[in-house]
């Protein structure tokens, strides 16, 4: 027998059903490393909240100019420290060997996979809290609906930032390998979103792409919450498309999460 069988052979075999002890334990270990890397805690929990403040005082003499991508932004920055945080985090765990090590356990993929989601998602809290809280009630965002609305969009984009950053760190085989896929994943979403101009005045292909993006109803569900004082249909509609769109991608990356032996 050779010795490739034999690994295989001694190698328990992973369940396949989520398990919540297995889940959480795996978050836990995460959230352990991550507390000792401080400068990885300040770029997602800080970075959001620099970027809106410098952002106010960029238009310091236009406070309107500020209320109508302010909030745009609000969910926008979240889903960019997430996605990049994530990725690196995520594939230095692939190249230390500690994913294989995980995956020679009785450890299943969902399992693992949830488990960063977890981990990364409770900071994810922690940095749309701030970030909202900052913007609304100390930069003056004026915001017509409830900034619990805007909290509520802002975690789905930080959660969809973070399972996007799982799902490509798979195809990536260094940390520049994995910086690389933010022009590719991020920045047509960004120009497409409807940040700079509304989606329906871009070129109708343009515009059918821009319906297919997940930042596209991030930051039309924080427009609805802008400009509407109660919960719209919209407003409903673009966040489960954001939560399914983060769910999907959490399911597609616990399909590609694969060891690697050399």
């Amino acid at each position: 027998m050779s010795t490739t069988t034999m690994r295989t052979t001694m190698r328990p075999a992973p369940t396949s059903a989520l398990n919540l002890s297995r889940t959480t334990a795996t978050a836990a270990r995460v959230l352990s490393q991550l507390r000792h890397d401080p400068r990885t805690i300040a770029l997602m929990i800080l970075v959001p909240c620099v970027m809106l403040f410098l952002l106010r005082y960029v238009f310091d003499g236009s406070a309107r100019t500020f209320d109508s991508i302010g909030a745009s932004l609000l969910g926008i920055f979240p889903l960019i420290t997430m996605f990049l945080v994530t990725s690196i985090a995520t594939l230095r765990e692939r190249t230390s060997g500690t994913l294989e090590r995980l995956l020679a356990m009785p450890l299943g993929k969902g399992d693992l996979i949830a488990g960063y989601a977890l981990a990364f998602g409770t900071l994810a809290i922690i940095q749309s809290a701030l970030a909202t809280g900052l913007a609304v009630w100390f930069l003056g965002l004026d915001v017509i609906g409830s900034p619990w609305l805007l909290l509520l969009v802002a975690l789905l984009d930080a959660l969809l930032g973070t399972a996007l950053g799982l799902f490509v760190s798979a195809f990536a085989a260094s940390e520049f390998q994995a910086v690389q896929f933010m022009p590719a994943v991020i920045f047509p979403q960004l120009l497409l979103c409807g940040l700079f101009t509304p989606r329906d005045n871009m070129h109708p292909a343009l515009e059918a792409i821009s319906n297919v993006l997940p930042m596209s109803y991030a930051v039309d569900g924080m427009n609805e919450v802008l400009k509407h004082t109660d919960m719209t249909a919209n407003f409903i509609r673009d966040t489960l498309i954001v939560a399914g769109c983060a769910l999907l991608v959490l399911t597609l990356g616990a399909a590609t999460l694969r060891r690697r032996t050399t």
